[in-house]
């Protein structure tokens, strides 16, 4: 039973799918991180339906603005607050402790709105480019960076004490979350190889490169992650690897 539990904590924290009520008992936290992937799975297969349905309409504007907020439905954009917060936190320059106490911050800076406005534009266009062959790699990388975020969590060092990542971390049964997590991202980094070999290396080596950006620059710029850095992976991973696959198809003609 406290694996169903943890599953609804995970989805009903991480998503705005609908699930019962359940109380935020330790038992039931215990393997909250290990369903985190879960909503991934439902955010790859909705883009996969919408994309089917919609057809190889390429540059289709509208098709490609309910593809960027297909996934931000599904969550309640929880991770792109995280993008914004830590764009704001990056380009204060200031020390570590300052930086903290930004993403802290409830106000939205300058460069969280330029951050975000970019993100849009660059997700709106390379979704414009999205072609019916890609779907059954790129579905896979919502779970994919789920997967590796919750490794993150578990792994990486804490900046703070407090928090959704730390007390995910803190809960969490942390050699099973991390071979949980690590199962995940070899089980579908190769899947992806599988069905299509030519978007899926692309994919994985983007998914690994932004994975070791995050772990470079959260120690070195906040002494760990939070659940803001947490987000701004997600947005940022998922990104990457989506104009990865792009690019390829553009390159490859």
């Amino acid at each position: 039973m406290n694996g169903i539990y943890s599953c609804i904590i995970a989805v009903s924290m991480y998503s705005k799918i609908p699930m019962p009520r359940t109380d935020w008992t330790k038992e039931s936290m215990r393997y909250a991180m290990c369903f985190f992937p879960v909503i991934g799975a439902v955010i790859g297969g909705l883009l996969y339906l919408w994309i089917y349905l919609t057809g190889d309409s390429t540059g289709s504007l509208f098709r490609a603005a309910v593809a960027v907020l297909i996934p931000i439905i599904i969550t309640g954009g929880i991770h792109l607050d995280g993008l914004l917060d830590t764009a704001d936190a990056l380009s204060s320059y200031k020390s570590m402790e300052e930086k903290l106490e930004i993403l802290k911050d409830s106000h939205t800076g300058a460069f969280a709105i330029i951050v975000g406005g970019a993100w849009f534009i660059l997700a709106l266009g390379t979704w414009s480019e999205v072609r019916l062959e890609m779907m059954p790699v790129l579905a896979l990388s919502f779970v994919l960076s789920r997967a590796l975020s919750g490794l993150a969590v578990v792994i990486f060092p804490k900046a703070k004490n407090t928090g959704l990542a730390a007390t995910f971390s803190e809960m969490a049964v942390k050699r099973t979350v991390a071979i949980t997590m690590v199962g995940f991202i070899l089980v579908f980094g190769v899947l992806a190889i599988y069905l299509n070999p030519v978007y899926g290396v692309p994919m994985d080596i983007a998914a690994g490169l932004v994975f070791f950006y995050y772990y470079r620059m959260s120690k070195k710029k906040f002494g760990g992650i939070t659940g803001d850095l947490a987000g701004f992976f997600l947005t940022v991973s998922e990104l990457a690897m989506a104009l990865t696959v792009v690019a390829v198809f553009l390159i490859k003609g």
